[in-house]
């Protein structure tokens, strides 16, 4: 629980496997680029070793092809044409998003993902105007578990690191929270997630929406 007399202005997420079940449409795209790049097969699990920097950093740094800038615009191409078939809209999520705005939230993603999927994923998940600040992969330097894009994230809402929740399903989102000092709760609440037992023990842990829900009324 948030110690302390404690006001929330904003509540900041992480978006794949957080606020979105998207992992499976990555997962698609990236086989797509290496088996026709590399000629090789990756799985889920080698596909997640992967992640930290945004699919254009993944694509640059493990790719064996030369090719990256065309095998990139596969890898979005695949992204955006698998999107709704393989990304239902979750009807939790959306509520949740919609309760947090109607308390009055300040509502914030901050992610590893490119801008150019991050948007794609908001238009077909209609989610784009729900945020007051976006921080994906383009806009650090250093991606999670460096917390650079959360202290820009709390910059750019001009709030204190105690002012804030930052919600994560991976071990980067979690030390990336930590080192932030923001209170940073662990989800384990859509089918596909990134990390089944974090290696860093978040302030809480939460496989229910209507959890995290009725745990910030006592924080207004």
């Amino acid at each position: 629980m948030i110690k302390g007399c404690v006001v929330i202005i904003a509540i900041i997420f992480d978006f794949d496997g957080t606020l979105a079940d998207t992992l499976p449409v990555c997962f698609y795209a990236f086989q797509v680029v290496f088996r026709e790049f590399d000629k090789k097969e990756v799985t889920p699990d080698q596909i997640k070793a992967m992640f930290g920097p945004s699919e254009t950093g993944i694509i640059r740094e493990n790719l064996m092809d030369s090719n990256h800038d065309k095998a990139i615009e596969l890898y979005y191409e695949k992204y955006s044409e698998k999107h709704r078939e393989l990304v239902l809209e979750n009807e939790e999520i959306n509520d949740l998003l919609l309760f947090l705005k109607r308390e009055g939230y300040k509502l914030g993603i901050v992610t590893g993902k490119a801008s150019r999927s991050l948007l794609i994923s908001l238009d077909c998940l209609n989610m784009d105007d729900l945020f007051d600040v976006i921080i994906t992969g383009d806009d650090v330097s250093i991606p999670k578990p460096h917390p650079e894009g959360l202290n820009k994230a709390l910059a750019h809402l001009n709030i204190k690191n105690t002012d804030a929740i930052f919600l994560g399903d991976s071990d980067a989102d979690i030390l990336a929270g930590k080192q932030a000092n923001v209170h940073t709760i662990g989800v384990q609440w859509l089918p596909n997630y990134q990390t089944l037992e974090f290696g860093f023990q978040p302030d809480q842990m939460l496989s229910n929406i209507n959890d995290f829900i009725e745990s910030l009324k006592n924080y207004r």
